[in-house]
């Protein structure tokens, strides 16, 4: 009888052992592989109307945090998130989203509403309106810096603001890649 309650006993530990590793792995695989996916992408939640008509507040989007790594640098018409000298009413710093228009040895000038790059006039149909507030004279973009403006030109604060200016190319979290809210509009920012 005894043998019978020890082999009931020794069942019923190695049950429960099973039972834990089981729930253990349930438990810790999803989190492990949400860490993993943390580090490629961040879901990020638009608040501001700097980029409209692109991105509107309320869109959720996918930065993609590896875009600019491995030799790979911000090109003229990225959408990025970067953290910015900004801060927000908790005094952290502030994370913008802009577009790239002009990258490190570029030429940037900014005259009568329009924007000029290494001389040439930039098309811009995806800007609210056809004009651009704010003039620069001709300035070169320094070294491992991008000069960023938001879509709706009259209502962002970007690199035409001495608050902004250029943005360190170290200072840029990633590309936004995916568009995933409101539902009707999922797929590419980009045109």
């Amino acid at each position: 009888m005894d043998e019978i309650k020890e082999e009931v006993k020794e069942e019923s530990e190695k049950n429960a052992k099973s039972s834990a590793k089981e729930w253990l792995k349930t438990i810790l695989i999803p989190i492990v592989i949400a860490i993993l996916i943390l580090q490629v992408i961040r879901p990020t939640l638009v608040q501001q109307q700097s980029m409209m008509p692109t991105v509107q507040p309320n869109n959720y989007l996918i930065v993609y945090k590896l875009a600019y790594k491995f030799g790979h640098e911000p090109q003229t018409g990225d959408i990025i998130v970067f953290k910015s000298g900004l801060m927000t009413e908790n005094e952290k710093a502030k994370y913008l989203i802009k577009r790239v228009i002009a990258t490190e040895g570029d030429t940037i000038q900014i005259t009568d509403g329009e924007v000029y790059v290494n001389g040439d006039q930039l098309e811009e149909p995806y800007i609210n309106g056809d004009y651009t507030p704010g003039e620069i004279p001709e300035t070169v973009v320094p070294e491992d810096s991008l000069f960023v403006m938001g879509d709706n030109r009259p209502n962002s604060t970007d690199s035409r603001s001495e608050a902004v200016g250029f943005v360190p190319e170290d200072t840029v979290m990633g590309k936004v890649v995916l568009r995933l809210l409101p539902l009707n509009e999922i797929g590419s920012v980009y045109e």
